[in-house]
């Protein structure tokens, strides 16, 4: 995104749990979180605190046979959500977000086994474009 010319700013490893500040200016036009609101116990705080307009987002969506990804030895590399859309697009509206665009998308896998491949044909990603209504 840099090298097209846009400014780019991240987080910075803060617990976006507890610390909105990084989304409570008016100067950034788009939020992009890609794969972070599983990764929190309530995503719903942040996405109201949000204050631009736009904000794009993906989340890995809850498969039915794969349990949600737990990374027992970095509690910051585990999945406390893994949604289904109906939950997503419903914590999205309830936070205040319109969305106007969405797509699913499953994810190029190269293991081997009944989950990869599985996984091949059922899309495993779902990503939403909103505008603050």
């Amino acid at each position: 995104m840099k090298d097209e010319g846009f400014i780019v700013i991240n987080t910075q490893g803060e617990d976006l749990d507890l610390d909105f500040h990084a989304v409570k200016t008016e100067v950034i036009d788009v939020v992009t979180a890609f794969e972070i609101f599983e990764h929190m116990l309530a995503p719903f705080n942040i996405l109201r605190e949000i204050q631009c307009k736009k904000l794009i987002a993906s989340v890995p969506i809850k498969l039915w046979f794969a349990s949600a990804y737990w990374n027992e030895n970095d509690e910051r590399d585990r999945h406390y959500h893994e949604f289904e859309i109906k939950q997503f697009n419903w914590l999205l509206n309830k936070s205040g977000w319109v969305i106007k665009d969405f797509e699913k998308y499953t994810s190029p896998v190269t293991a081997l086994g009944i989950r990869p491949l599985l996984r091949n044909f059922t899309p495993r990603y779902y990503i939403v474009y909103c505008e603050r209504s």
